[in-house]
């Protein structure tokens, strides 16, 4: 496996990069024998997407709910003292699903030949996200597994139902602007072009917008053999492109700038950020090593990037509350908490409660999302009926003039 580590040279002078060897603790090995300092050091992206199977992203058939259901077993049976080994042995005897039952079949020959629980779930990224196997890391560490799962199922239960409160409040607006588009084209390819003959045999003058829906049908009659496979072009261009480091990037930045809904994916972040921080804290992980987990899990690159940045400013010897101000993602209350946390050693507890305040909040957050479609989609509705009714009935108002 590739490591990407941070450590000290022999002059005290700060340097990053890759080492390879078959486990962590080898890693640290070989970079001690080097006469370098260990900072920080996690596995690569590199050696986690050698893991993974051929297309084991696109063949994903585990629902939330199946994977709630494991977890909450594998809770129950760890709390019990049951031996892993026999723990997988009874989840795949009982799991219906039969992806979920392969996935568990390869965990349990994984950990059989000596990798650890943590390795063996991260080999499986299309079931277990990178959320799921850090908080598996956590608890593995710490060895508080139950209680770092109870938490888990809290959080996949809490975003799966907020997945599902936004997918319910986007399908009728959804179904409104397909209909809408279809309107466009409908008009815009069979209606227009019959008024333009009628407007063109009686010589009438034709407004603006009558022009701009003759000059577009145009367009799409005449070039269509070059805008469709160019439009098919850029969908799979942005496809791929969203895929790599800069496109998640621009991506994840775009998202938080779009009013409502940028708030919403914030809000979302800063309740899993200090829930994960909280169980990471009261699981004994030092900060550091805190933040390069939560860097992994968070779910938006942008802040993923302010990790990094704080990572860096930690190592130095700062708090962590001083770099968390410097960023224009983190509110103030969050900021203040940590600060508050760190001093009186009530870090855990105090990002706990952070944690159910923002919950409540991302649930204000939707439904604030939710009350602001309907008047956007009538006004939406409003502009494109306003733009053909002028587009075809001004010029009818000039012809019955010119009839009488």
């Amino acid at each position: 496996m590739n490591f990407a580590y941070k450590a000290l040279d022999k002059n005290g002078k700060q340097i990053s990069g890759y080492v390879t060897a078959d486990s962590q603790d080898q890693a640290n090995a070989v970079i001690a024998q080097r006469g370098e300092m260990l900072l920080s050091i996690k596995e690569s992206r590199l050696s986690s997407k050698k893991d993974r199977p051929l297309f084991s992203d696109l063949f994903s058939f585990v629902k939330p709910m199946d994977l709630i259901l494991f977890t909450k077993q594998l809770k129950t049976l760890i709390k019990a003292g049951i031996p892993m080994l026999s723990i997988l042995n009874t989840l795949h005897n009982q799991t219906e699903n039969a992806h979920l039952k392969k996935v568990i079949l390869q965990i349990s020959k994984d950990i059989k030949e000596g990798r650890s629980i943590f390795r063996a779930f991260k080999k499986h990224p299309a079931v277990f996200s990178d959320l799921y196997c850090s908080m598996i890391y956590a608890g593995e560490t710490s060895g508080s597994m139950p209680e770092v799962l109870d938490r888990l199922i809290y959080i996949i239960d809490h975003e799966n139902k907020i997945r599902s409160e936004v997918k319910s409040a986007m399908t009728y607006p959804i179904i409104v602007v397909i209909t809408l588009m279809m309107a466009f084209f409908v008009l815009l390819l069979f209606v227009i072009p019959k008024f333009e003959k009628i407007y063109a045999q009686a010589g009438v003058n034709l407004p603006l917008p009558t022009v701009i829906c003759i000059r577009m049908n145009n367009f799409f009659v005449q070039y269509w053999m070059y805008y469709i496979p160019g439009l098919f072009g850029i969908v799979i261009f942005m496809f791929f492109w969203l895929k790599t480091e800069n496109g998640t990037y621009m991506k994840d930045l775009v998202l938080l700038k779009i009013p409502l809904i940028g708030i919403l994916f914030l809000k979302s972040a800063m309740s899993r950020f200090a829930s994960i921080f909280s169980i990471l804290q009261s699981s004994g992980i030092v900060v550091l090593e805190s933040l390069s987990i939560l860097a992994g899990t968070i779910g938006n690159a942008v802040i993923t990037k302010e990790f990094k940045r704080i990572s860096e400013e930690l190592t130095e010897g700062r708090g962590i509350a001083g770099p968390l101000r410097k960023s224009k993602y983190f509110p103030p209350m969050i900021v203040d908490m940590v600060a508050v946390g760190e001093e009186s050693g009530t870090l855990d507890e105090l990002m706990d409660e952070a944690s159910k305040h923002y919950d409540v909040e991302v649930e204000y957050a939707i439904k604030k999302l939710t009350d602001a479609i309907g008047p956007i989609l009538t006004l939406g509705l409003a502009v494109v009926v306003g733009f053909f009714a002028l587009a075809i009935y001004l010029p009818m108002w000039d012809l019955i003039k010119l009839v009488k």
